[in-house]
């Protein structure tokens, strides 16, 4: 599917070279839409500042022309509007791709954007529930409505994200032929990346119960998951429902849909599994994005260590 068609403050030749950009990136690299709008949003913030910054809509010419100065005022300028650290090394990874893509078209050559270091996104350390936590959220999720068949539909997602650990994005991306119908299904991740997961039979008896309790006609190629009026169910309404879930229980801020993905990794590693594995779980492209985990159960790995390492029980 062809990226959807976005406006940029830009000249002609420029606005063509990102469509064309978008387009390698959709054919090519088979980024996801999210993925592709997050660079559009990025791209065009950038054109909007250079129509500010040069007095005039940019062409190809200019960009060739740009200085590390430009740039760093273009991501002061980001700063200045309350632009995270995460989100300004995004914004210059979003930069820099597109310049590497204008040099391989033999459009642009500026090297100047490599001289231009961004902020260093902060190592965030997942967040997960405690067990007895993600256990009762789960079965309180049917309290957060009054039809029946909606209150199934969330206690099925939130049993999946946990169960599964799926992000979110994976699990309302499933089509109804992708319903687990055995001990393991097959998931689409980012990149387009497939692996392997095992599924519990409480997950699939939680999916079955909603899909039995569905409303609306669940067809083989269209989402799993449904809003209120049939149509694919927003991810904002998720996020809606965890706030309340946490609101009626007490839960902390950080009790958000994907942090049932990092309590099914952390409680894993909490049952002794191992790194390797519980990376192709996830779908980790790195070992050093799963590792982080181990900074979250750091204390019940020394626990571990004091309990059965010899050299632990030598008394000094």
């Amino acid at each position: 599917m062809p990226p959807a068609p976005i406006h940029f403050a830009a000249q002609p030749d420029l606005a063509g070279a990102i469509e064309h950009w978008r387009g390698w990136l959709a054919g090519e690299r088979r980024a996801s839409p999210h993925t592709l709008d997050g660079y559009a949003r990025d791209l065009s913030s950038f054109c909007a500042f250079l129509v500010a910054h040069l007095g005039a809509e940019a062409d190809i010419a200019a960009l060739a022309a740009l200085t590390p100065a430009d740039f760093r005022a273009f991501l002061a300028a980001r700063h200045n509007d309350g632009l995270g650290r995460s989100s300004m090394a995004r914004l210059m990874s979003t930069l820099r791709g597109f310049f590497k893509f204008l040099d391989r078209q033999e459009l642009v050559h500026n090297p100047a954007i490599g001289a231009v270091k961004a902020p260093r996104p902060p190592r965030s350390v997942p967040k997960p529930l405690a067990a007895d936590e993600a256990m009762e959220a789960l079965s309180s999720a049917a309290e957060l409505h009054d039809e029946p068949w909606l209150a199934a539909r969330d206690v099925a997602l939130f049993t999946l994200l946990y169960g599964c650990g799926l992000r979110l994005g994976e699990a309302l991306g499933m089509a109804q032929r992708d319903a687990p119908k055995g001990d393991t299904m097959t998931i689409t991740g980012k990149g387009r990346k497939q692996r392997m997961v095992p599924v519990l039979a409480v997950v699939r008896d939680a999916i079955t119960d909603y899909a039995g309790q569905c409303p609306y006609p669940l067809a083989p190629e269209g989402p799993l998951f449904l809003g209120a009026r049939g149509g694919k169910l927003n991810p904002g309404v998720v996020q809606r429902q965890m706030r309340r879930l946490r609101q009626m229980l007490g839960l902390p801020d950080t009790a958000t849909p994907h942090a049932l993905r990092h309590s099914f990794a952390t409680h894993l590693l909490a049952g002794g599994g191992d790194l390797r594995t519980i990376q192709e779980l996830l779908g980790h492209a790195s070992l050093s994005t799963t590792q982080r985990y181990t900074k979250v159960d750091a204390a019940r790995l020394k626990g571990v260590y004091d309990q059965a390492h010899p050299r632990a029980k030598v008394k000094v």
